[in-house]
């Protein structure tokens, strides 16, 4: 037995050609649309395609987006020193500031700002107001070495 085809001209069109063809999908009730007010419009209807975004950037072969596409950026400020001071205040914790000359000073915070913290000083010494730049750490003086 032979397995050959039939040899067809080379110049003949077939009369079956493939012509581009539009797939449709039909509409499915889903449950994300269960609250949806549109939803009976939809699914009475032919589905459309939806049109392009163009708030999307464009992904190039590679996958990424580009050279103009940036990361965002972290938070500036996360208020972890924010919650730690409101901590400290609260429970009146005895402090040790260590300044960056290596002065220690002693006390409760009392209030602080952007850019200064106001210690309590107790055995007659005087409230100080610190700039937190010149303050190198602190450390709560029950933990002290």
């Amino acid at each position: 037995m032979r397995e050959t085809m039939d040899p067809i001209p080379a110049g003949a069109p077939e009369k079956e050609s493939f012509a581009n063809r539009k797939l449709i999908r039909p509409t499915l009730p889903r449950p994300e649309n269960h609250g949806n007010h549109n939803s009976s419009q939809l699914q009475g209807s032919e589905r459309h395609d939806r049109p392009e975004r163009h708030d999307r950037m464009e992904r190039n072969d590679r996958g990424d987006r580009g050279m103009n596409a940036r990361k965002t950026m972290p938070a500036e400020q996360t208020n972890a020193e924010n919650f730690y001071y409101q901590k400290q205040m609260q429970s009146r914790t005895p402090m040790v500031i260590v300044l960056r000359d290596g002065e220690e000073v002693r006390g409760v915070i009392e209030w602080y700002d952007r850019n200064c913290v106001k210690i309590n000083r107790d055995r007659g010494e005087p409230n100080l107001m610190i700039y937190k730049p010149a303050i190198k750490y602190m450390y709560k003086e029950s933990e002290g070495s």
